[in-house]
């Protein structure tokens, strides 16, 4: 059986309210018929999000092939995580694979020759709109001093490292990392590699978003 996950604009929206301006996304609030025959709608409130990218940038190791994490605070949840490049897709009419190009640059000082769409997925589909497209970036190299991106708040002083991407593996399983982009990212780009890169898709296969 062949599965995919496919748009349903099939569902009747009655009101739709914005509760709260934010600086990143907005709460709203929907009244919807679930079904035709509902007498009574029911209402959602959910997190509007712009949409984001991740970037799992792999390089040639002396022992196998590494990724590249890098630690942020995250104040939400009080915690240091390990995480892959990634950022919102904030600026007005710019090209999701620019966006993911602009955020390795900006986050790691980082360029990169080879682009492929390694995964999507919705963060948390019950309770936020967000999509967000994990690009796999190989052929990495490092931009000149005089090029690298002047960080502020919470990216300043962001520790990076490579680390294997069988460790990194392990680190998921084990309950080490908890960054979801960063897990979905990391097996995703496993089971790829398991398979000889086979996976991967261009990067204009169609989104779901």
């Amino acid at each position: 059986m062949s599965v995919a996950d496919a748009k349903d604009t099939g569902r009747e929206v009655l009101t739709h309210r914005r509760l709260h301006d934010g600086r990143v996304f907005d709460l709203v609030s929907d009244e919807v018929r679930l079904n035709p025959d509902d007498d009574a709608p029911v209402v959602r409130e959910y997190l509007d999000h712009p949409g984001a990218v991740a970037v799992v940038a792999l390089r040639d190791g002396a022992d196998g092939a590494e990724v590249l994490l890098i630690k942020q605070y995250r104040h939400p949840v009080r915690v240091q995580l390990w995480e892959i490049p990634a950022g919102l897709l904030d600026v007005d009419g710019e090209d999701h694979l620019t966006a993911a190009q602009r955020e390795l640059f900006e986050e790691a000082d980082l360029r990169a020759s080879r682009w492929d769409v390694l995964v999507d997925y919705f963060t948390s589909p019950g309770g936020s709109s967000e999509s967000l497209r994990v690009y796999l970036a190989r052929d990495v190299s490092e931009v000149a001093d005089h090029e690298q991106h002047a960080r502020e708040d919470e990216e300043r002083d962001m520790p990076t490292a490579w680390v294997r991407l069988d460790d990194a593996v392990d680190a998921v399983h084990e309950g080490r990392l908890h960054n979801p982009s960063a897990v979905v990212g990391i097996l995703a780009a496993a089971s790829a590699r398991a398979r000889d890169w086979q996976p991967l898709r261009t990067v204009t296969s169609p989104w779901l978003r």
